[in-house]
């Protein structure tokens, strides 16, 4: 039988795997600066001053409690303590140590599709990381985890200055999530400056209101040791008090002057400290809970996994640098004699600063458990489903873009119910408003647990709220980045978890730019998943500037990882959603953008095609990114309108006609995949570009008119397709209320005005 290891070996086990964390991760940042040639004289950056004030919670977190089926978004300065930890448990080449932040190598913070060892969640834009595991595990309920595996979040305490943290942590699913742990550096440093005030009650506050668990972690055991004694009280009196910028000038003082400041004329405190020597004073000023393991250990054996849960850990930023604990070293680097001198204290030689432990030692014996206990299961992702390319309705009447989703949702569920039972929509607070009211009676709302609908026996209730485990609609306070967020992890599931899913998330299209960072980088960690914009632009006359967008069509051409379209008629937007869903769940896939509108539109000015092979040949045009909606017999000029404004371009077309001037129409579904088919021809995308010469072909080309409910720029490069004149007619202004009409004019985006501009480039 195998004698029980003391608890004060494997603290100093864990204690030595802590130091060499903090060496290797101080050299990977000095490497990048200091030795890498650097021919541009570029700023390479790096964070060491960060990063050592997480060298003990992470060392805590993966050699001591961290299990396999946890999830760990570390916070971005801290990137190169992750990439030592995993350099330690064999999961990183020694090569790719001198390799961050250089082209091909480690990345400068935290990130799941571009840096080579495991890394859980893609950090880098504050606060946005931090609430990743809130949605993680959010997903992993709704696949059916039931909780399994703690989602942490190491989050720098001048990161919950960012509001996105708190419009996570308020919504009302959250305080279920009882997986969800979140520990704090507290490190009482911003960027710039030591953060002035005392927060922490504040912020412990209002995790409490909202449901957590809070504990706190702030002295170790030498400063416990010294509380218990006679002046230990006063001590610790006056070390709760002070502010921090003081308490962070202590740490830069010599032990005489430590005797002089701390105390504070408390003949208490100073008759405590004079029992100790020089060393050991100066060694208890700096003894904060998160530089403590034993402390570290206390608190993660009090975490109730009934209760999302946070720990205060408090820390120094620098801890064991010679910049530790000033103001100004957030992005300060040690210098050559600096680090040499930081190797000697560490016994390491710094001509060979990547050595891993040697063989046979007890540290090396812990890596390697840690590394097997660590390991997780093969993934074999599940395929993505198989989808339908067209469902077979053709629309007829009045009908609009936007109550068309919720239309496609629903017969997706009759004729492809496999692919329908992935689909899943989320919408902060306005799925009626958006046309989403048949798809939640159809499929239920989604809760870990059901719940009684009080209204289920109303008979003038119309939307049916059953909330049950079985549901396919997650409904969020009105909060647009809690929308994305969750859209995003909801949308990485096939290659986290192996199970594919097909998020949508709906939210009214003016507040696209307020959620666009978070749903960005959750394409850029490699989420997959439909944003819908609806209703939009000065379309949605009565409600004024407030509520009409401008830039979207043009955010969704810019967005990398992403398609975007914009349909006019509801078998279009039938269309592009069946391939924007095909699309997602694969390792090839990638996002879409769909914009939609609340105004009806007579369907039968899509002319589409009764026969079922031109109709199929007008589908695969509406999914590449448009296709020729009137062809004149010669045309003297080409209108290329998208979206809401069809009727207004066809009528003006007739106009023209009547005045005997003969108009193409085509209509646009996507500008983002047309501009990607013009930059193919020149060699600079893979995207097909067949579609540029159905839509305009060389025989037919003209003077263009390009006409959106959008700003003008983004349809004016179909000018270069044959370099013809062209008039870019849009929305470049606020709006106001008013009628459809008033509106349109007001914008020159009505039938006159498309007219006018015809007849200006044809003279």
């Amino acid at each position: 039988m195998t004698a029980a290891v003391p608890e004060v070996d494997r603290l100093e086990v864990l204690g030595q795997i802590e130091r060499r964390v903090l060496w290797l991760s101080t050299a990977m940042v000095h490497h990048a600066n200091r030795v890498r040639p650097n021919p541009s004289g570029v700023k390479v950056g790096g964070h060491q001053a960060s990063s050592a004030s997480m060298t003990t919670l992470m060392t805590s977190l993966w050699f001591r409690h961290l299990r396999a089926e946890d999830r760990v978004s570390v916070k971005p300065h801290a990137s190169p303590v992750l990439h030592a930890v995993n350099y330690l448990l064999g999961w990183l080449d020694a090569a790719k140590l001198t390799t961050l932040r250089e082209y091909g190598g480690l990345q400068s913070y935290p990130s799941r599709s571009k840096d080579p060892d495991p890394v859980d969640y893609s950090t880098g834009s504050v606060g946005i990381g931090a609430t990743a595991p809130i949605w993680g595990a959010l997903a992993r309920r709704y696949l059916g985890g039931d909780g399994t595996g703690r989602q942490y979040s190491l989050v720098g305490d001048a990161e919950l200055d960012e509001g996105a943290v708190w419009e996570a942590i308020l919504d009302p699913q959250v305080a279920e999530l009882g997986e969800v742990v979140w520990l704090v550096d507290v490190n009482r440093q911003s960027l710039d400056r030591v953060v002035p005030g005392i927060a922490i009650p504040r912020l412990q506050g209002m995790f409490a209101a909202a449901g957590w668990q809070v504990l706190t972690v702030k002295y170790g055991r030498l400063l416990d040791d010294l509380f218990a004694r006679p002046g230990g009280p006063a001590l610790r009196d006056r070390l709760d008090q002070m502010s921090n910028p003081e308490y962070q000038r202590l740490l830069r003082c010599t032990a005489a002057e430590l005797r002089d400041r701390l105390p504070d004329g408390d003949a208490a405190v100073a008759g405590l400290i004079a029992d100790l020597d020089d060393a050991g004073l100066r060694q208890a000023v700096r003894n904060l809970g998160g530089h403590d393991l034993r402390a570290l250990d206390g608190a993660f054996a009090a975490i109730d996994d009934a209760l999302p849960t946070v720990v205060f850990a408090y820390t120094i930023k620098g801890h064991g640098l010679p910049t530790e604990g000033h103001p100004q070293n957030h992005s300060a680097l040690l210098t050559d004699a600096q680090l040499r001198d930081l190797a000697a204290t560490m016994g390491i030689d710094p001509d060979r600063p990547w050595e891993r432990f040697a063989d046979g030692t007890d540290a090396a014996r812990l890596c390697a458990t840690t590394a097997e206990r660590l390991s997780p299961p093969t993934l074999r992702p599940a395929a993505a489903p198989e989808l339908p390319v067209d469902l077979g309705r053709t629309p007829s009447g009045s009908a609009t873009t936007q109550a068309a989703l919720g239309r496609a949702l629903v017969d997706l569920t009759r004729q492809a119910p496999d692919a329908a039972r992935r689909v899943v929509t989320v919408s902060p607070d306005v799925s009626s408003s958006t046309n989403l009211g048949g798809w939640v009676n159809k499929v239920g709302v989604w809760s870990p647990r059901e719940r009684v609908d009080w209204f289920a026996d109303d008979p003038e209730t119309i939307l049916h709220w059953r909330e049950r485990p079985t549901g396919q609609h997650i409904e969020l306070g009105i909060a647009e980045t809690n929308l994305v967020g969750l859209l995003g992890e909801l949308g990485a599931t096939w290659s986290r978890w192996g199970e594919p899913l097909l998020p949508i998330g709906v939210l009214y299209d003016p507040f696209v730019a307020r959620a666009l960072e978070p749903w960005t980088f959750g394409i850029y960690a490699g989420g997959q998943s439909i944003l819908v914009g609806t209703p939009s632009g000065v379309t949605l006359a009565s409600e004024g500037g407030a509520h009409q967008s401008i830039i979207t069509p043009s955010i969704g051409l810019e967005q990398p990882g992403c398609v975007s379209y914009e349909p006019a008629f509801a078998l279009d937007l039938e269309w592009t959603l069946l391939a924007a869903l095909a699309r997602l769940g694969r390792p090839d896939g990638s996002s879409a953008y769909l914009r939609l509108s609340t105004r009806p539109v007579d369907q039968t000015l899509a002319a589409v095609p009764a026969d079922p092979a031109a109709r199929e040949r007008r589908r695969r045009q509406a999914v590449a990114g448009g296709y020729p909606l009137r062809r004149a017999a010669r045309p003297d000029v080409t209108i290329a309108a998208m979206g809401a404004v069809l009727p207004e371009a066809l009528d003006a077309a007739d106009r023209l006609a009547e005045s005997g001037v003969a108009a193409d129409v085509v209509c646009v579904t996507s500008p983002d995949l047309l501009f990607r088919a013009i930059q193919a021809r020149h060699g600079r995308d893979d995207a097909p570009s067949w579609i540029l010469d159905q839509l305009l072909p060389a025989g037919r080309a003209c003077p263009l008119v390009t006409v959106l409910d959008g700003h003008p720029h983004t349809l004016a490069f179909l000018a270069t397709v044959h370099r013809v004149d062209h008039l870019a007619l849009g929305v470049a202004g606020f709006g106001q209320s008013g009628s459809l009409e008033d509106v349109y004019r007001h914008h020159g985006i009505d039938t006159d005005s498309i007219f006018r501009a015809a007849l200006d480039l044809v003279g």
